[in-house]
């Protein structure tokens, strides 16, 4: 009995390592066991080089999302979660571990493995280019938040204190990453490219309801030590945004006036979406303008102080 029981234990396994390497997680998998995160075999198909070079875009803002989520999480990048997927590119500065209950941890590591599961997607798609140089520090987010409200906060915005403050920088991320996908996808030839980037869009809009969701379930919850609620927050940031990007408005706060809502028939705003309730889209270069935080793609600053990488984003530079 034991040696059947043996026999089947060791065809089960066997079992599970083939459905694994069918589904090309098996490397996945041995790499968390040993510690080590390596990048799949790359298998590049053909597709048009202007599919290729949004595609690429789009890694710019998967580094920063995986970063800050791991490092919010971890207190570690992909130097040392999965360093190969860096492709030599610079360590991040100002990064670290977040003061997080144990639910937004649990909810910000999820995030930060998703991440590092598009970046494996891209790379196996594209042939990609090293990580850029990212400023996750808290005096670049407290200069978001001042940028904002139109003044400086007292003390600085810190997007590693506590829960709040942390989904607060966090609903400054995603959501941007799911604008690029929204605009990205009708200029898309190839049904590889339009298949990657439908299922990130599917997960970077999940990622944004979680995060506005947890927020607008505390919208009228002060933010201390300042005067306004998590709905003035999001909202000021999203005003920023719009401001920022000069496509008009592309992005809502938690609570909108009543024509701006759903149908015009509601100020509460968990999702933001147009007078038809879909996404917004945004071009690449309304995102470079947001994410470098000078209103113009020809000008680095914010999150990349050397500015991004990548045909696109180099084309500005």
């Amino acid at each position: 009995m034991v040696t059947n029981n043996a026999n089947k234990d060791k065809a089960a396994g066997r079992h599970r390592r083939g459905l694994l390497k069918r589904r090309g997680l098996l490397e996945r998998s041995e790499g968390r066991e040993s510690g080590r995160q390596e990048v799949p075999v790359k298998s590049f198909r053909t597709i048009p080089k202007s599919d290729a070079d949004l595609i690429e875009f789009a890694l710019n803002l998967e580094y920063l999302e995986a970063e800050f989520f791991l490092y919010g999480a971890l207190g570690y990048g992909l130097d040392k979660f999965a360093p190969k997927l860096t492709q030599g590119g610079p360590s991040p500065f100002g990064g670290k571990i977040a003061y997080l209950s144990p639910l937004i941890k649990d909810v910000t590591l999820q995030f930060a493995l998703q991440e590092v599961g598009h970046l494996r997607a891209i790379k196996n798609t594209v042939k990609g280019f090293p990580r850029p140089l990212l400023n996750l520090s808290s005096e670049t987010f407290g200069q978001i938040i001042d940028s904002a409200f139109g003044k400086k906060l007292y003390p600085s915005f810190d997007p590693y204190a506590n829960d709040i403050n942390y989904l607060i920088a966090s609903y400054a991320i995603p959501y941007v990453g799911l604008n690029g996908y929204v605009g990205a996808n009708p200029l898309l030839k190839s049904p590889l490219a339009k298949g990657l980037i439908a299922g990130l869009l599917g997960v970077e809009s999940g990622q944004d309801a979680v995060i506005r969701a947890l927020l607008y379930e505390r919208k009228d919850e002060i933010v201390k030590p300042y005067k306004w609620n998590v709905a003035e927050f999001t909202n000021h940031i999203s005003q920023l945004r719009n401001t920022l990007g000069k496509g008009g408005i592309k992005d809502e706060g938690l609570v909108v006036p009543k024509e701006l809502g759903a149908e015009g028939n509601v100020t509460g705003n968990i999702l933001a979406g147009n007078i038809f309730s879909y996404s917004y889209a945004r071009s690449p270069q309304e995102i470079l303008r947001i994410v470098y935080g000078t209103s113009n793609e020809r000008t680095p600053g914010g999150f990349y102080p050397q500015g991004g990488r990548g045909t696109i984003a180099k084309s500005f530079l």
